[in-house]
């Protein structure tokens, strides 16, 4: 899976809003404490405000804050909202080849897969670092075959 730079610095400061609680937190220390630049984190805070995952206020206590419960905000949510080419995978137009048959159960196959772990796993699960059952055994298993960008090989008999 690519993930953009932007749905990066989008789930670190959310993370961060979490663990500060119901505080805000302010644009210039976000950006200090996770060594973001400041410009662009401007530019994900303002996209995560207009999709409703943060609230904004102003004044001497000004900054950010999560818009509901860290229980509540999913990084599937967080990922749609940041990376607009996350969607789930498209109706073929006519009928498959026969070399292919199965290939559009394949891609719902995959996007269910991906969706199961980001739609489960909360803002709140990254802030305690407990991340689902489900999840801890997939990042397992990437583990054991050497990471997340290891082929895996099939021998033919």
């Amino acid at each position: 899976m690519y993930v953009t730079a932007r749905t990066t610095y989008a789930m670190r400061a959310l993370v961060a809003m979490a663990a500060a609680g119901p505080a805000t937190v302010s644009a210039p220390a976000l950006a200090e404490a996770e060594r973001m630049p400041f410009n662009f984190l401007q530019t994900v805070l303002g996209d995560l405000r207009r999709a409703r995952l943060v609230v904004s206020q102003r004044g001497n206590d000004g900054g950010y804050r999560l818009a509901r419960p860290a229980t509540e905000i999913t990084v599937g949510e967080v990922v749609r909202a940041m990376d607009t080419s996350f969607a789930s995978p498209r109706e073929e137009a006519g009928r498959p080849a026969d070399a292919a048959p199965h290939l559009q159960e394949l891609w719902h196959a995959a996007d269910t897969a991906l969706r199961w772990v980001l739609d489960e796993t909360t803002l709140e699960d990254l802030t305690r670092r407990r991340l689902p059952a489900h999840v801890q055994a997939l990042a397992g298993m990437a583990r054991d075959a050497g990471g997340p960008n290891t082929r895996i090989t099939i021998v033919k008999d």
